[in-house]
């Protein structure tokens, strides 16, 4: 060991004489920064379970109108099948990230694997075995289902953050992030294609539901016994030693007084908002123009699609640059352009190719702001555990997207006649809450742009921490021994 840390000292030396000598102490820590191969076991695990549970959620919103019909239920209460998983994660967020930063991830995936697993079986024997005459049977018992799912969604999509810090090391930390954020949309664009093409017809929603409960077990399986621990056995960066070292209940104190997360939480908590109403809606926004099931799924695949995409390209590029402050207030800028196109847009006849490309561009713009933006929490708060501070970021954003998609509802119109509608009894106009959704897009991404400011505290307190004023850089290419690289 001290053969190790005096080569690493002349290391040091060589590099640049005004380079401050690090203490023996910090250099016999840097030989227990590694990386381990199964991180992206971990990862894979947080990805396949991110992406079922966002599939439960949005099962029947792009099939509304069959559901509807299959259930006997009308289109409000269709849609409350979605809205369940914001109203039931709105109270247990912070049990969720108490569980996270307290008992650990390990626990945390398995718990949410279960309850993912039996929410979709409850569904599917909800909608296939029960055969009574009461409709309202079948639909409490199909809602029973995503509302285990809704159970089982906090425990997911507040672990991407944690995971990137836990089992990451900095320059992987955005990309890792990225990875995981972005399965719930894939989920999201699977439901899309899949709800449409399977459930052509009300009979089939139960094979619908079928093919959605498989992949729940396996998953369950892979995590209850493939993750066999919350941590590696040693952490892959500075800040992974400390990851969540504020107590909760002081956490969020240090959350609620600080000025720049605070914008973050209520400005990125709206685009949430928007991106969940959208997803909600587009359905029934769409068809009132004429444009059938198939199209709106299309769209919504585009826009997961290209979102996807875009994520992929702002997270290898923040992980390089550290700039997230600047990606993320320019894409929200753009985000906003792409907002105020599609309430344009959604409202045209026969305009297939314009909603096609808008929706894309919104997508892209959008979609990819989200793992940053989770990163960007995690830098302006730290040292606050980061199930904490990305945790209320995304409980904002269930509370608006709940106030959001009910607004929106409210502000629609019964039309009297619309021939070229698809969308069966209820013929709703969407121009005014089309009109309110860009105009709250566009308040809230200036009001980001303008106001957010703050520094990288998590970045700053590594450097801070191993090399000073330098960075610091942990090879992956060996699973077993890492090699410290110092930068000039």
């Amino acid at each position: 060991m001290e053969e190790d840390v005096a080569e690493i000292q002349t290391v040091c030396s060589s590099v640049s004489s005004d380079v401050p000598r690090t203490p023996n102490t910090e250099l016999k820590k840097l030989l227990f920064f590694k990386v381990y191969k199964r991180r992206w076991f971990v990862l894979l695990v947080l990805c396949l379970l991110n992406c079922s549970n966002a599939t439960l959620w949005l099962t029947f919103a792009p099939v509304a109108d069959q559901s509807a019909k299959f259930l006997e239920a009308s289109l409000e209460q269709v849609n409350w099948l979605s809205l369940v998983y914001m109203v039931v994660a709105i109270p247990l967020s912070f049990g969720t990230t108490w569980m996270l930063d307290t008992l650990g991830l390990r626990t945390t995936l398995i718990l949410g694997a279960w309850l993912n697993m039996f929410g979709a079986l409850m569904r599917f024997v909800g909608a296939s075995v029960y055969t009574g005459h009461d409709f309202t049977v079948r639909y409490l018992l199909v809602m029973l289902g995503q509302t285990f799912g809704a159970l089982a969604q906090p425990l997911i999509i507040f672990t991407p953050t944690k995971m990137a810090a836990l089992w990451f090391p900095d320059h992987q930390r955005a990309t890792a992030n990225m990875i995981a954020s972005m399965s719930n949309p894939l989920g999201i664009l699977l439901a899309s294609i899949l709800s449409p093409v399977i459930a052509d017809t009300p009979a089939r929603i139960p094979d619908l539901l079928l093919v959605y409960a498989v992949p729940t077990c396996i998953i369950c399986f892979l995590a209850t016994l493939g993750i066999r621990s919350s941590t590696p056995p040693t952490p892959p960066s500075a800040s992974a030693e400390s990851s969540g070292s504020e107590p909760f209940l002081q956490g969020i104190k240090l959350l609620l007084t600080n000025k720049a997360y605070l914008v973050l939480l209520l400005c990125f908590g709206s685009g949430i908002a928007v991106f969940t109403s959208f997803s909600t809606l587009l359905e029934q926004i769409l068809c009132v123009q004429g444009y059938t099931n198939t199209f709106a799924g299309v769209c919504g695949a585009l826009f997961i699609v290209f979102g996807i995409v875009g994520a992929a390209v702002l997270g290898i590029y923040v992980d390089k640059t550290k700039k997230f402050i600047e990606a993320t207030k320019v894409n929200m800028s753009f985000t906003a352009l792409s907002c105020i196109a599609f309430s344009v847009v959604s409202l045209m006849q026969e305009q297939k190719v314009a909603v096609a490309v808008v929706c894309s561009l919104f997508g892209f713009f959008g979609f990819s702001i989200y793992p940053v933006a989770m990163e960007l929490a995690v830098e302006c708060s730290y040292p606050v555990g980061e199930a904490t501070s990305a945790g209320l970021v995304f409980v904002s954003g269930q509370v608006q997207s709940v106030i959001y998609i009910v607004l929106l509802q409210a502000l629609t119109k019964r039309l009297a006649d619309s021939p070229l509608s698809t969308c069966g009894d209820a013929v709703l106009s969407w121009r005014v809450p089309m009109m309110v959704m860009a105009g709250l897009c566009t308040f809230f991404s200036c009001c980001f742009v303008i106001f957010f400011h703050t520094r990288y505290r998590r970045l700053e307190a590594e450097e801070q921490a191993v090399y000073g004023t330098k960075q610091r850089k942990v090879s992956t290419t060996s699973d077993n021994a890492p090699s410290v690289e110092i930068l000039s």
